[in-house]
């Protein structure tokens, strides 16, 4: 059987758990502990990518390029990645991470829009690093739409074409409908990326390596914002039981997660991911955790379920930066149900 290629995101998706305030030594403490445990590629950095930290997404306690020359320090064998969202991150800032130990860049779009990624892959093949497409809010389009957007990385050089469920929005046939399609049209391998709003990341992972995917994400022990990611831990142990191979070992992705990340976390007061009505909800809708402190607020003022706000911003097919319209819709749905 095909063997996976295993990305953890523990220190970047699962930096929004932290509010981005990782400190150097817990970034390199974690990630030696993956690099320790067999994973192949360890993405770091502020949760919205390369250079994110700004007032708009949340400053992170360090710079992106202290975490990448720290955690690179530690490595010896596991790539060093980035995220980098087009018009968050520059050309400019990834030839510096380039230079400071990132070997692998992931360029990250909304499903619809990877022709704004073009000259950034272009950049990152030309300095020789591996170059993800990263294909987000996958459940938003079609397998037709997101094949036309997935060529079009394909023809800007990328290696790997990512099917992103970033909201856990996605169901597992789905995400084979959507994997399996790219396959069969695309001459780049297919990677996935989950999250477990709707409890069924690693079962969306097992299906995505059905369909035909052989990058695979996770982070330890779920951890990422709202209901998290894939736990790399289960995920190991599913593909394990499963008979397919990776090069992790089980023992120590766990003994990562409970050992170095857990005390970590336990320490600063923060919480481990964990089912929650909000988390389940957003999965439900399909949009942004990040629409769910704005809809609460628009709640109060309106006096209308945030429940509501959440899945009327599904059905507009709402993304990042149109925060704008939560209010305008809490404003309608008071009006439609009297309350104005």
């Amino acid at each position: 059987m095909r063997k996976v290629v295993m990305t953890d995101t523990t220190l970047r998706d699962g930096s929004h758990s932290v509010s981005h305030q990782f400190t150097l030594e817990e970034m390199k403490a974690v990630a030696k502990s993956l690099e320790e445990a067999g994973v192949d590629i360890i993405e770091i950095g502020h949760g919205d990518g390369l250079t994110g930290s700004s007032i708009n997404y949340g400053f992170g306690r360090h710079t992106d390029f202290e975490y990448i020359e720290a955690v690179a320090s530690v490595l010896t064998r596991s790539k060093l990645a980035v995220l980098l969202i087009p018009g968050i991150g520059l050309i400019e800032h990834l030839e510096k991470a380039k230079a400071l130990g990132a070997t692998v860049v992931r360029v990250a779009t909304h499903v619809t829009e990877a022709d704004v990624s073009e000259q950034h892959i272009k950049a990152a093949k030309k300095m020789g690093m591996f170059t993800v497409g990263f294909l987000m809010m996958a459940h938003m389009a079609s397998k037709e739409v997101i094949l036309e957007e997935a060529r079009k990385m394909q023809s800007y050089g990328a290696d790997v074409v990512y099917v992103t469920d970033s909201s856990g929005a996605m169901l597992p046939d789905e995400v084979f409908e959507k994997i399996s399609y790219l396959k069969a049209h695309l001459d780049v391998p297919i990677g996935h990326h989950s999250h477990n709003n709707l409890g069924v990341a690693v079962a969306n992972s097992l299906k995505a390596y059905e369909a035909g995917a052989d990058y695979l994400d996770g982070s330890l022990i779920g951890f990422g914002a709202g209901a998290g990611n894939t736990p790399t831990e289960m995920l190991t142990a599913a593909l394990e039981k499963s008979g397919i191979q990776t090069n992790v070992d089980l023992y120590k992705i766990i003994d990562a997660g409970d050992q170095v990340l857990k005390p970590i976390v336990e320490a600063r007061g923060s919480e481990l991911p964990r089912f929650n009505s909000d988390s389940l909800i957003i999965g439900y809708a399909g949009v942004y955790s990040s629409f769910m402190l704005h809809a609460k607020r628009a709640s109060e003022r309106f006096g209308v379920d945030t429940r509501d706000i959440i899945i009327a911003l599904g059905q507009k097919k709402a993304v990042g930066g149109q925060e704008d319209w939560i209010i305008e819709v809490a404003h309608n749905l008071a009006k439609e149900q009297g309350k104005l």
